[in-house]
Formats: C-alpha cells, sequence, structure tokens
C-alpha cells in the first residue's frame, strides 16, 4: 500500500498543473520560428500558451487559423501567442505552410506569425500538466495558459480532444484582466469589451458625492451587494 501511494505522488508530481498565481515554467525548444526559451524571450509581453493533440488534424487546423486571424487582436492588447505540441519541427513547419496556403471562411490566405514549439518527448507539456493520461499517453489535451508580463499564471483552461475552442474568448480574457490590473474592477458574467463592470467596494462616500454630484450617474446598483460602473474600457487611461 504505502508503495501504491508513494507511485501516485511520483506520478502526481509529472503532471502538476501549474496554479494561478504561480510563476510559469520556463522551457526551451525548437519552434517553427527557431529556438525559443518561453516565457522569458517573450519579455514583457503578455502571453498565451495553446496545446494540440496533434499537427494536421481537423479541429487542431482550425484553431491555428483562428489564431492566426487574431493576431492583429492580440498584438493591439501586447499579447504574445505561443503554440506546442508533441509532434516534431519539421512537421510543424510542413502543417504551417499546408495552412497559410488556405482560404478558411473566405477570409483569404493568413500568415502565421507566433511559434509552434515541438516537445517530442513531452517534457514541456508535462511541466504545464498538458499531457492527461486516461486520454494519451504522448499526446497533448488542449491546455491554454493566460501569463503576464511579470509571467506569472493569470489563467488556467483545460478543453477535451473533441471540442475546439473559442479563441475570441482569449482575447476576452486578456482584456478583463488588464482592465482589472489597470482599474481594480471585477468583470461580470457574459461581460465585453466597453460593459459595465462591478466595484468591489462602495464607490464613493457622502463628502466625495457633495464635492462631485457626477459620481451618481457613473455608477449604480443591483440590490445593496453589487455596483456597477458604467461602460469602462480596457483602452482607457
Amino acid at each position: 500500500m504505502a508503495l501504491i501511494l508513494a507511485t501516485g505522488v511520483a506520478l502526481g508530481g509529472d503532471y502538476k498543473i501549474p496554479l494561478i498565481g504561480s510563476k510559469a515554467p520556463k522551457f526551451s525548444a525548437n519552434t517553427t520560428n527557431g529556438k525559443i526559451t518561453f516565457p522569458n524571450d517573450f519579455g514583457k509581453s503578455w502571453k498565451i500558451l495553446f496545446s494540440h493533440p496533434a499537427d494536421f488534424t481537423p479541429v487542431c487546423s482550425s484553431e491555428l487559423l483562428e489564431l492566426a486571424y487574431l493576431q492583429p487582436e492580440f498584438k493591439k492588447l501586447g499579447v504574445e501567442v505561443a503554440v506546442i505540441s508533441t509532434d516534431n519541427v519539421d512537421l510543424h513547419k510542413m502543417w504551417e505552410a499546408h495552412l497559410e496556403e488556405l482560404n478558411y471562411k473566405n477570409r483569404g490566405q493568413l500568415e502565421i506569425h507566433f511559434p509552434i514549439f515541438e516537445d517530442p518527448d513531452g517534457k514541456s507539456s508535462r511541466l504545464y500538466g498538458m499531457l492527461h493520461e486516461p486520454v494519451s499517453t504522448n499526446r497533448d489535451i488542449r491546455g491554454v495558459f493566460i501569463i503576464d508580463d511579470k509571467n506569472v499564471v493569470r489563467s488556467v483552461n483545460f478543453y477535451p480532444v473533441e471540442v475546439g475552442r473559442n479563441m475570441g474568448e482569449y482575447v476576452r480574457m486578456v482584456e478583463a484582466l488588464q482592465l482589472s490590473d489597470a482599474q481594480q474592477v471585477f468583470t461580470p458574467a457574459n461581460w465585453n469589451e466597453g460593459d459595465d463592470v462591478i466595484v468591489p467596494h462602495f464607490p464613493y462616500t457622502k463628502e466625495e458625492l457633495a464635492a462631485n454630484p457626477e459620481l451618481e450617474e457613473q455608477y449604480y446598483s443591483v440590490g445593496d451587494r453589487i455596483w456597477f460602473k458604467r461602460g469602462v474600457s480596457s483602452t482607457q487611461d
């Protein structure tokens, strides 16, 4: 029994998932853009690391084409995108070239600027808990890690191999996180850029309201526990 427990702990350690608030694990590997150390080589940018099961598969191909389409949106937010799978870099390059020839959703051909990391031994994927043995011992599931400019993990998501991800959600997520950091607000369910946000405290005192009556127009409450601030944008100073 002791041996079984010890083995279970060891296996669990190999597949530990970085938690929100922890430092993003570092790894170096060959990519379609040369050898890169993640996340360090992306400097003070925000980063998103996507894992996928296999090159040339239909769902993974649709996801990378959506990421390519959203590259300008991520650039505006100061986000660097990276992709990883257990396929080798030569296959990655062939897949990338194939995807760049396609006209997906009548958008025209798109260039893929983000790097695709190789991980044939699964070592880097294990650092991020992306190999889920009940599904596969050598293919990643669909993992997503959002990492801020200080290389701290801010969001963790996993999806089954059968279900493609909503790539626009990661634009929304970064917008929400950056807004929260900049203005100390929370975003309610189904929030989108420019929507009202939640303030985590009573927004003003009687004295502040007397000095600035316009404050009453900027905030409103739902019940006595949820206070909103109207129309705040993540692009505002």
